[in-house]
């Protein structure tokens, strides 16, 4: 069974940043893409952005491109989101995610595990 666990997430003034975490357990974590959505009360889960098994392809929700970087470092089965310029329509439940193929793209069920989830925060 795979598991994943988000951290990093908290409360910051719009402007600010953020980095969040999500490490994967299991031996296969560098084979698959990862990505991350964030869910926002009484609304849809969202693509937010997702990445390769190697890191070499990434692809983001226009709403964060040029202000989040999403990155993995697959020795220490970790998936990052870098979180810049924040807004406070950034405020959301944030989700690490695992595939089980070498690329997913922008809906859930190309997604097989999910975290449990870690709450961001920006306030005007």
């Amino acid at each position: 069974q795979v598991q994943l666990v988000e951290s990093g997430g908290g409360s910051v003034q719009a402007g600010g940043s953020l980095r969040l975490s999500c490490v994967t357990s299991g031996e296969t974590f560098s084979m698959y893409g990862m990505g991350w959505f964030r869910q926002a009360p009484g609304k849809e889960r969202e693509f937010v952005a997702t990445i390769s098994w190697s890191g070499g392809s990434t692809y983001y929700a226009d709403s964060v491109k040029g202000r989040f970087t999403i990155s993995r470092d697959n020795a220490k089965n970790t998936v990052y989101l870098q979180m810049n310029s924040l807004k406070p329509e950034d405020t959301a439940v944030y989700y690490c995610a695992t595939a089980s193929t070498r690329w997913a793209g922008q809906t859930k069920y190309e997604y097989d595990y999910w975290g449990q989830g870690t709450q961001v925060t920006v306030s005007s």
